[in-house]
């Protein structure tokens, strides 16, 4: 099977696909809500996304098919200089295309965003419980030189 990965900025017509990837494994199943209709908080999500310049939920197609996704943040910070940086979140890849190079393209493709936006830095995370995913990250290159502290409210 050969796929032909094209990139573009996500939009209402691909927010079932994009809930879908990110219900579709055991952490996001116990946090997501892949039903239909789905619940409006999605929807105004995606408005609120589309309509900051500093957010893009961009898509992995391949042909008409929604097979990845992945957030992109550009924040400027005083430190560095004034300088900005871009964190990436809630990268997914449909189980249909898994372990077929999908993601490190996603990444590939964000890392290039940040360096066109003028970010001298790209971040993200990932939870404890995804080693694969940490080792996956590591082998593109991240380094796991801070220590992450979250909060749920």
């Amino acid at each position: 099977m050969t796929i032909e990965i094209m990139f573009r900025v996500a939009t209402e017509k691909d927010l079932d696909s994009i809930v879908a990837m990110l219900a579709d494994d055991v952490l996001g199943s116990m946090r997501e809500r892949y039903e239909n209709p789905l619940p409006n908080s999605y929807i105004e999500a995606l408005e609120a996304i589309i309509s900051d310049p500093n957010n893009e939920l961009v898509v992995a197609c391949d042909g008409n098919e929604v097979i990845g996704v992945q957030q992109i943040t550009f924040t400027p910070y005083i430190t560095h200089q004034g300088g900005w940086r871009a964190t990436i979140e809630g990268v997914r890849t449909s189980a249909s295309v898994r372990d077929k190079g999908v993601g490190t393209e996603l990444i590939k493709w964000a890392i290039q965003r940040a360096k066109e936006r003028g970010c001298h830095l790209v971040q993200l995370t990932t939870d404890k419980k995804r080693p694969d995913a940490l080792r996956f990250y590591e082998r593109l290159g991240f380094k796991p030189t801070h220590e992450g502290l979250k909060m749920k409210l």
